[in-house]
């Protein structure tokens, strides 16, 4: 009988889910979307917002905070100057858009980003001019 059903197992044991939990959260700091599973991104979508709040508050308890779950200086630095472009918001900071299915194992994946990430620039083709 397993108690207290506080988010999903993803397969594995919880120092195991914490450090993909940490490396995804900095992941989607530093690049402000990513793709992966849809069933990480769902669990990854309460940390985030939970560093997002750290991060709109600004302190310093708050950075510290921040700084022991995130990995690296410079994940903890974009965490604080993008956390202001959410001053407005109380929630709702990410967005999850379902990709389909994975290739090789034919598992559902999701691109999971921040609201008001910028846009990825996408290459056009160049038009070829014909001679006349």
């Amino acid at each position: 009988m397993r108690h207290g059903f506080a988010g999903k197992r993803l397969g594995r044991n919880s120092s195991h889910k914490r450090a993909l939990m940490r490396n995804l959260t900095t992941s989607l700091i530093l690049h402000e979307r990513i793709q992966t599973t849809d069933g990480k991104a769902r669990e990854l979508k309460g940390v985030v917002e939970k560093m997002i709040t750290l991060g709109k508050r600004g302190d310093l308890h708050a950075r510290r905070q921040a700084a022991a779950f995130i990995i690296g200086k410079e994940a903890v630095q974009k965490l604080f100057e993008i956390a202001p472009r959410f001053n407005d918001k109380k929630g709702g900071y990410t967005r999850t858009l379902k990709l389909g299915r994975r290739l090789g194992d034919s598992a559902p994946v999701s691109i999971i980003e921040l609201i008001g990430a910028p846009k990825k620039e996408t290459k056009k083709a160049k038009e070829e001019v014909k001679p006349a």
